[in-house]
């Protein structure tokens, strides 16, 4: 009699030990999800407090990744559509239909009259930085695109910036008020940043963490370039 509520003392001790054990796992990982959800919901959940009002016209989910790194960085660019349309390069139609046939992509456009165009969410890694490096992140070379959200602004550069895409005719025919950037632009672009910034605490307001694509891949991109005017942004 003894023996056997002995035994079954013993294994009742077993029992508890194996369920304490199995709950803290439990619980481990619950709180890991729950850590690694709350990273997610909170992203997101920023993007949501913009109070910028944003055109979406998401990209395919092809054009991006999911995003695991944190965001430090800006990276702003100029693009257009003067090798087809010099006399009319920037239709956020056609605009739209370079990202889809070259396969890469941007978070945000900022066409002339200074609108602002979401193609991408934050929490998603896209495609427009490429390969390069900064001194100041050894770390970050050819992996600029996972701690960085993107800017295109609609804009053409210097006759030089722009020899290596468009002939010197097709140049010509860029009426010059399609040249460089507009006023509306740049405070639409300064009210971004500062959204931005609010959003992503990582992301400094100074010339180490809002670049231009040619800061990182100087030997293959000249955007922004010449024409963009830095001290507009007043970064320190």
């Amino acid at each position: 009699m003894r023996r056997s509520v002995f035994v079954f003392l013993m294994f009742s001790i077993v029992i508890c030990v194996f369920l304490l054990v199995f709950q803290n796992i439990g619980v481990e990982q619950a709180l890991s999800t729950t850590q690694e959800s709350q990273y997610i919901f909170n992203d997101e959940g920023l993007e949501d407090k913009s109070k910028l009002q944003v055109n979406e016209i998401l990209l395919p989910m092809e054009n991006s990744e999911f995003r695991t790194s944190p965001i430090t960085h800006v990276m702003i660019h100029y693009m257009s559509n003067a090798l087809e349309k010099p006399e009319d390069p920037y239709r956020m139609e056609d605009i739209y239909k370079l990202f889809l046939q070259n396969g890469v992509s941007t978070h945000y456009v900022i066409d002339r009259d200074g609108n602002f165009y979401r193609l991408v969410s934050a929490e998603r890694v896209a495609y427009h930085a490429g390969s390069g490096s900064l001194d100041a992140f050894p770390s970050y070379e050819d992996k600029m695109n996972h701690f960085s959200i993107g800017i295109e602004l609609l804009a053409i550069g210097t006759r030089e910036e722009m020899a290596p895409i468009i002939t010197e005719e097709k140049y010509d025919s860029v009426h010059s008020s399609n040249i460089g950037f507009t006023d509306a632009q740049y405070r639409s672009l300064k009210e971004l940043l500062t959204d931005i910034d609010k959003r992503h605490p990582n992301i400094h307001w100074n010339r180490k963490h809002i670049i231009g694509h040619n800061e990182y891949a100087p030997e293959r991109k000249a955007d922004p370039g010449k024409l963009f005017d830095w001290e507009k942004l007043n970064l320190k």
